[in-house]
């Protein structure tokens, strides 16, 4: 057998079937939605991509437009369509894995619809957007107004003339907070300051990005896995926190109703707090391989399960470099995983059977 069950068809489900059919094996994409554009239509909806376009290009398909722009979150999704419906392999969508397990000649995926794929091997592509993180916060304990994460904002209208408080210091706690600003009466809390990648904010032509790039090929991901991400200032998001638009401040210590309060002892009513503290890997479809430790994330190195041959993970943060999350990344990382996958197989079909 040389087909691959890839589970996901977003930014890393569809970088691991190019890498698959290049390396020779058969891909059989499962999506849960019923689109190819994974996770990217249900981001908020001023997202833009923290790195120009040409950092963007999966092989095969060079992202459209000036390459210099920081494209929007419907321009990505447009992308991933455009290069999901150039894969000559099996896509179905609709089809949500619920497990995955052992046969005697590889995996079989069982999907919540009732259907059934087998394959020699399975590539997790899964993401994290379904699987957002929402730490128990000791400051919120007693709190009664409303709580959500960021994979529930879209927009800021519904927040107009509110009192917010955003939690998290990355990329997008900060684009949100920002954006927010113009509508509401915005904070930006979190427990360690806002860390910037650089000093000023980076134009898309800025040599920076070709640093990066070269940076973002070293196999070193794990040993950066436990630091938080810094923030690409693309936007003038630094400029605007520095005037206060939003204020940026310690993390709240309690609250008691509606209100929270600050470390200095002061009180105020908060409408809404805002959840930007990221994701988990959504890999519960794999416990049933026991591959998965006390925190759901699995056990691997460079993406490669340790326990299982056969199996696969792509888009996991840090999992074999620094980009390895992001659309830039996976698209590298899927032709390593892809021709590891095709050597073990090929030197399985050589081994003799008596």
């Amino acid at each position: 057998m040389r087909s691959v069950i890839v589970v996901g068809a977003g930014q890393s489900g569809i970088a691991a079937a190019g890498a698959l059919l290049a390396s020779g094996l058969r891909p059989v994409v499962l999506e849960a939605g019923q689109d190819t554009a994974g996770s990217w239509p249900r981001y908020y909806d001023s997202l833009r991509l923290f790195t120009p376009a040409h950092f963007n290009t999966l092989p095969g398909l060079p992202f459209p437009g000036d390459p210099e722009r920081y494209p929007t979150r419907d321009e990505v999704a447009d992308y991933l369509r455009a290069r999901a419906a150039a894969l000559d392999c099996a896509m179905h969508t609709g089809q949500r894995v619920v497990t995955v397990t052992r046969t005697a000649g590889g995996y079989l995926a069982r999907t919540e619809q009732g259907a059934e794929f087998t394959g020699a091997a399975v590539v997790a592509a899964t993401g994290s957007f379904d699987s957002p993180h929402r730490p128990e916060l000791p400051g919120l304990a007693g709190y009664t107004g409303t709580v959500l994460h960021a994979a529930d904002y879209h927009r800021p209208a519904p927040f107009a003339g509110q009192r917010v408080v955003v939690v998290g210091s990355g990329n997008s706690a900060v684009q949100i907070a920002v954006e927010l600003a113009e509508h509401a009466r915005v904070s930006l809390a979190s427990r360690t300051p806002v860390r910037y990648a650089t000093s000023e904010p980076v134009p898309g032509g800025s040599r920076f990005w070709s640093v990066l790039a070269a940076a973002s090929r070293i196999p070193a991901g794990p040993l950066f896995g436990h630091g938080s991400v810094p923030v690409l200032d693309t936007g003038g998001y630094r400029a605007a926190i520095e005037a206060g638009r939003p204020d940026r401040r310690e993390l709240f210590t309690g609250a008691r109703d509606s209100s929270l309060r600050w470390p200095t002892g002061d009180a105020e009513h908060v409408d809404t707090v805002i959840l930007a503290t990221g994701y988990r890997p959504a890999l519960d479809y794999l416990r049933p391989l026991g591959v998965l430790d006390e925190t759901g994330l699995p056990e691997q190195r460079f993406g490669l399960s340790r326990t299982q041959r056969g199996l696969a993970y792509l888009g996991l943060e840090y999992q074999r470099t620094i980009l390895s999350a992001t659309l830039h990344g996976v698209g590298r990382d899927a032709g390593h995983i892809a021709r590891t996958l095709a050597a073990r197989m090929t030197r399985a079909a050589r081994r003799p059977r008596y």
